[in-house]
């Protein structure tokens, strides 16, 4: 038994590229046939409540891992893991593999489903961290292990999942979905489609990754067509992998085929060969469709029988966008504002008719904390770079509004408006406050087709 004070990690693109085949528990509705559980949803990606051993804390629910992940509880006062070993762990990026601890016979519990003798891997490196890049905290990251016992439905609309037991749940008939076959590769799955590429329709294996939140990532094969030299394109920061960064070119292609669902003018990554190394030798892979297109649809994911299932949402015919300003940035510790408090006065002294009352009002100050927005990346070339914008730049307003009244994901948003948008930005820097003017391009228009 161990108990684990104030360690600190976290991540953002995981695809861990290990697997084990230790005996374990199952996760199980005791009571009942279904559960509905509620999540957020942050740059399209699922976070939801996850008890273990007695402390509530916060997963991202993601297709892509295997294995349930620990990590970012510093502060929590304590928690009890069981039956540790170390071990070590690799994943996207251009690093080298993480240290871990291996646990077993823990006490998961999701809604109100429960596992009594759960594995979990506790990751220790503190620069995986979710919690900067969402805004929210996420302790860890889950996957196989709640997909594999149950039939699990998602609604990316109204923000819920339900677990359905897999000897209880009946389909129902339904002649706008459309059902693929899953296939799978360390228990991660895989669904075959066709992308449009240089005018020609391209079939593809991809992971069903609801852990990533952009669109599709292909990886390049010129024998197969898959190059985005075919393309405009901009390099990029793609995310942060167990393994460290991961760097790619970002462009768009004409459409992506889920048999007879079409979306045009799909959004794309080719990631650096450097930082998936390990995710290419999966035989037949091309790459990876993730939260941008899947949010798009209801989904039913079977494991037990193989399958997925979509049915258009609201959302279908949204327009997918891209972070136009080139600025990376994160939730870093606290910062002081100085905020106007006004405060009401009512008062009848005086007044001849005792049914009037004055009011007045009285203006202080009170200083608090309050989130500090970082830029930690500015994307070489754009326009945030152009006007000098640094990293360690602290965002104070955007476009007037008082950064501190604003979520992560709301200031996040300004830099993915439209082509032509103004953007003004106040920021701290060294101390000193400083104005930035710019406008948002298409990127895209910036070279010409080889």
């Amino acid at each position: 038994m161990m108990v684990l004070k104030k360690i600190f990690v976290t991540s953002f693109l995981f695809l861990l590229c290990f697997t084990f085949s230790f005996g374990q528990g199952e996760f199980d509705l005791p009571q009942s046939r279904t559960d509905k559980i509620k999540f957020q949803l942050i740059n399209n990606q699922m976070i939801i409540p996850v008890e273990i051993n007695g402390v509530e804390l916060s997963f991202l629910l993601d297709t892509g891992v295997s294995k349930p992940i620990l990590f970012n509880i510093t502060n929590i006062d304590s928690l009890q893991i069981n039956n540790v070993e170390t071990i070590f762990l690799r994943g996207l990026g251009d690093g080298e593999s993480v240290e871990a601890l291996k646990s077993q016979n823990n006490f998961f519990k999701i809604g109100n489903t429960v596992n009594v003798n759960q594995y979990i891997y506790v990751v220790f490196d503190q620069d995986i961290n979710f919690t900067p890049r969402l805004g929210v905290p996420v302790h860890g990251i889950i996957g196989y292990d709640i997909f594999k016992n149950f039939v699990v439905e998602i609604n990316y609309r109204s923000k819920y999942l339900k677990l359905h037991r897999q000897d209880a749940y009946k389909y129902k008939k339904c002649k706008s979905c459309e059902t693929f076959n899953l296939s799978f590769y360390n228990n991660k799955p895989y669904i075959d489609i066709e992308v449009m590429l240089d005018e020609k329709k391209l079939p593809v294996k991809l992971l069903v990754d609801t852990g990533s939140s952009d669109a599709l990532w292909l990886f390049e094969d010129d024998s197969l067509g898959i190059s985005a030299k075919y393309y405009n394109y901009f390099d990029d920061f793609l995310g942060r992998g167990l393994s460290g960064n991961v760097y790619g070119k970002r462009s768009l292609i004409k459409s992506v085929n889920l048999k007879n669902f079409e979306l045009k003018n799909v959004n794309v990554a080719f990631p650096d060969s450097t930082a998936i190394v390990h995710a290419r030798k999966i035989r037949g892979r091309n790459g990876s469709i993730g939260a941008e297109i899947l949010k798009r649809f209801n989904l039913i994911i079977d494991y037990g029988k193989a399958k997925m299932t979509l049915k258009k949402n609201g959302g279908f015919k949204a327009g997918f966008h891209y972070n136009r300003s080139g600025i990376v940035i994160e939730q870093t510790g606290l910062r002081v504002v100085k905020e106007l408090t006004r405060n009401s006065i009512f008062d009848s002294y005086g007044q001849k008719n005792k049914d009037k009352i004055s009011i007045n009002y009285s203006n202080h100050y009170e200083y608090k904390l309050q989130p500090a927005f970082t830029i930690v990346l500015i994307r070489k070339n754009s326009v945030a770079e152009k006007v000098g914008l640094k990293v360690d730049d602290i965002i104070l307003s955007v476009n007037g509004k008082e950064a501190h009244t604003l979520k992560l994901q709301e200031v996040i948003s300004y830099f993915r408006n439209r082509p032509g948008k103004s953007i003004r930005l106040k920021v701290e820097r060294d101390k000193e406050i400083m104005n930035f003017n710019f406008v948002l391009e298409d990127v895209f228009k910036q070279k010409e087709l080889p």
